[in-house]
């Protein structure tokens, strides 16, 4: 029976959803949106050698949603040396 809605079931339009899934929508839209800006500002100013890849391999995987920048900023960012 689960089988049968989910069949039949149709993807919302935008007037359709509640003011709170509207919300969400939109904040995580504003959320990737800025990850995407920082990685790709930080792929441009970064130099090379501070990047683990290369910089076009990283400025397309930013453009995979949230999990691109997050591996970018993750994985791809080396990291200076705590001085001792």
């Amino acid at each position: 029976m689960a089988k049968k809605r989910r069949r039949n079931a149709r993807k919302k339009t935008w007037k359709e959803l509640s003011p709170m899934a509207k919300f969400g929508t939109i904040t995580a839209a504003v959320v990737q949106l800025s990850l995407l800006i920082a990685a790709q500002r930080d792929i441009s100013h970064r130099p090379a050698d501070q990047i683990r890849g290369s910089k076009t391999m990283w400025r397309l995987a930013t453009l995979v949603n949230f999990v691109g920048p997050g591996s970018y900023f993750t994985f791809g960012v080396k990291r200076g040396t705590a001085a001792k």
